[in-house]
């Protein structure tokens, strides 16, 4: 069995070319992925998937953080080490970029591929972003803060899935640093072609920095224009004020607002308040008649396990199991999201009449709808929605309670066997709103890594390196 090696600068060379159809096949394998990982039903024992957890050990003399992420799937396993400075490090020391290799192994144990880590993570990140990018009615305005590696992807992957709409892109950044003139430089140096392929060649980018005047107005312009906001810094304080989201004039259109770049219990990138108007509900009955995008009530996550535990936003808003959702349980109703997207394409997102009508009668966390297949209908406590909490977490149906998943569009919990029309129309109706909610609402997702999303991307880019001949092959490297 050979070993297939690739360095950064070939695995960036790839993935630049991937043209929109062969993006899109990396998003479709991750989204299969994902959504067998968040059903509950397979464990270690089954030998499905099982995602342990990531460890860690820190350097006070390099200033480091180093993460070990394992993973574990019916295409193989995987072993990603990353270094990167620690978010407290002493700021005198040279700052550290996420650097580190993949090593995937067949089922059998053979290695099979060895793969420099630091494009693929931020690739693999800015991948399962994607997912929900794709749902979106309108992305004319890409607000993003940073401009590295993270920050680059996210841009990137935006542009080419959905460069034909999307017509400004805001950078707000704490300088213009050397990472900002990369990140502008390999834009510009895409090639015309490209671009016009992809429909963004008119698009405007722009740098905004606290050393410009005006900087608080024009920052809170740029986030409240902004279809889509990208939060990618590793950051140990809030990047905005709330109250320029969470006010009448902030909540008259929906967003998708993406945190990755924090990824401890001390590090945070979205204000508490955000999160607490996301996840607020309401009394039975109540109706809002303000044009705003009403909140799903819930926070989407690529792991809850690591949320619950890494995410210091979510550990400082105090969210529980119940307020969170896995994005594998929300990526397999594209169907619907896409014929809801047809369906509003030609109306404005901003018209928030009809939206927050339809919004404000939805309960995501009553037992009827398609999100008590997440929480379960004992909310309460919030231990229906727990997931094994042991050291290497099993996804397990039993422990979670969760039930064997059903076909598309979503995996959820049915209160009888036999069912009945009127619990079918009610599964349609929520099925519809949570459609309408992921296409033009309020959707935040936050996400702190997931070992499973380098295992799937790695074998991918295996796959394509030796279709293009690409990379080293050591030929009877396992024998």
């Amino acid at each position: 069995m050979s070993l297939t090696i690739l360095s950064d600068e070939q695995i960036r060379g790839m993935l630049e070319s991937l043209n929109s159809d062969e993006a899109q096949g990396f998003i479709y394998i991750l989204r299969n992925a994902l959504h067998e990982y968040s059903t509950g039903t397979q464990s270690i024992e089954d030998g499905v998937v099982h995602q342990p957890e990531r460890t860690s050990v820190h350097s006070n003399t390099a200033g480091t953080t180093t993460l070990f992420m394992p993973s574990f799937s019916t295409l193989g396993h995987a072993i990603k080490v990353v270094t990167l400075s620690s978010p407290s490090s002493d700021p005198t020391l040279p700052t550290i970029s996420p650097t580190g290799s993949l090593t995937l192994y067949s089922p059998e144990g053979p290695p099979i591929g060895f793969l420099h880590a630091q494009t693929l993570t931020a690739f693999r990140t800015a991948l399962a972003s994607s997912c929900l990018l794709m749902k979106r009615a309108t992305v004319r305005t890409v607000t993003v803060f940073g401009s590295g590696l993270q920050a680059y992807w996210h841009i990137r992957l935006a542009l080419m899935l959905r460069g034909d709409t999307i017509r400004q892109v805001y950078i707000i950044n704490r300088k213009f640093s050397d990472a900002a003139r990369r990140t502008f430089k390999k834009i510009h140096e895409i090639p015309l072609e490209i671009k016009q392929r992809e429909g963004w060649d008119e698009a405007q980018f722009s740098l905004l920095t606290p050393a410009y005047g005006e900087y608080e107005r024009l920052q809170k312009e740029h986030i409240r224009a902004a279809d889509v906001i990208y939060c990618c810094t590793p950051s140990t304080e809030d990047l905005f004020d709330a109250s320029i989201l969470t006010n009448h004039e902030g909540r008259r259109k929906g967003r998708l607002i993406v945190a990755v770049g924090s990824y401890t219990p001390k590090m945070r990138e979205l204000p508490k308040e955000l999160l607490l108007q996301a996840t607020k509900t309401h009394s039975s009955g109540h109706l809002h008649y303000h044009k705003h995008a009403t909140e799903g009530g819930v926070i989407v996550v690529d792991t809850l396990d690591g949320a619950l535990k890494e995410a210091g936003e979510i550990i400082e808003a105090g969210l529980q199991p119940r307020q969170l959702v896995e994005l594998g349980e929300l990526v397999m109703i594209h169907r619907l999201a896409k014929e809801e997207a047809e369906s509003i394409t030609s109306r404005s997102s901003t018209d928030g009449s009809s939206v927050s009508e339809s919004f404000d009668k939805l309960d995501f966390a009553s037992s009827g709808s398609a999100m008590s297949s997440v929480f379960g209908s004992d909310s309460a406590s919030g231990s229906g929605a727990k997931r094994s909490s042991s050291r290497s977490p099993s996804r397990k149906g039993s422990s979670s309670g969760l039930p064997i998943p059903l076909p598309p569009p979503f995996h959820r919990r049915s209160s009888s066997k036999g069912g009945t029309d009127d619990q079918g129309n009610k599964q349609s109706a929520h099925d519809h709103h949570l459609s309408r909610w992921l296409t033009v609402g309020n959707v935040i997702y936050k996400s702190v890594g997931l070992g499973l999303m380098d295992l799937v991307v790695g074998f991918e880019i295996i796959r394509l390196a030796k279709e293009r001949g690409i990379g080293s092959h050591v030929e009877g490297f396992s024998s």
